[in-house]
């Protein structure tokens, strides 16, 4: 990844309304975006892009396999990728969620967000935007 440009997030969500409003939060704070509709279209884009990646955000519940074991495998396979996984409905249990990945309840506010960003990524993975959040607290 060149340093001069800004990581890209994964968003996974079948929901394409709600994909929307994360692509555009995640927009804000300087990401550039990937998005899939399922498991299956996000381990495609993992395959032909990890080395750009610097997130996997994915909702829990969609077509296929589900979050926890889209962000075990992506764990496993890509270790420099950090995690976020998200559900209303999910929590996960003890050992679904891989060493180092958040879970945040839906509904979240961006606030929310941005501060399991600080605390999940390394400094040279943070885009411009969300190092100057960090920075101004």
């Amino acid at each position: 990844m060149e340093s001069d440009l800004a990581p890209y997030t994964l968003i996974v969500d079948d929901d394409a309304l709600l994909r929307t409003d994360i692509v555009e939060l995640l927009d804000n704070v300087g990401f550039r975006t990937l998005e899939a509709a399922n498991s299956g279209e996000a381990i495609e884009l993992l395959k032909q892009h990890h080395a750009d990646i610097a997130l996997l955000f994915t909702d829990v519940q969609m077509p296929g396999k589900n979050g926890f074991v889209l962000a075990q495998e992506t764990a496993r396979s890509w270790t420099h990728i950090a995690i976020v996984v998200v559900s209303g409905d999910v929590k996960p249990a003890p050992g679904e969620l891989p060493e180092g990945a958040h879970f945040i309840a839906k509904p979240f506010s961006a606030e929310t967000v941005h501060g399991h960003l600080q605390e999940i990524l390394p400094d040279g993975q943070k885009p411009a935007p969300l190092k100057r959040m960090s920075e101004a607290n």
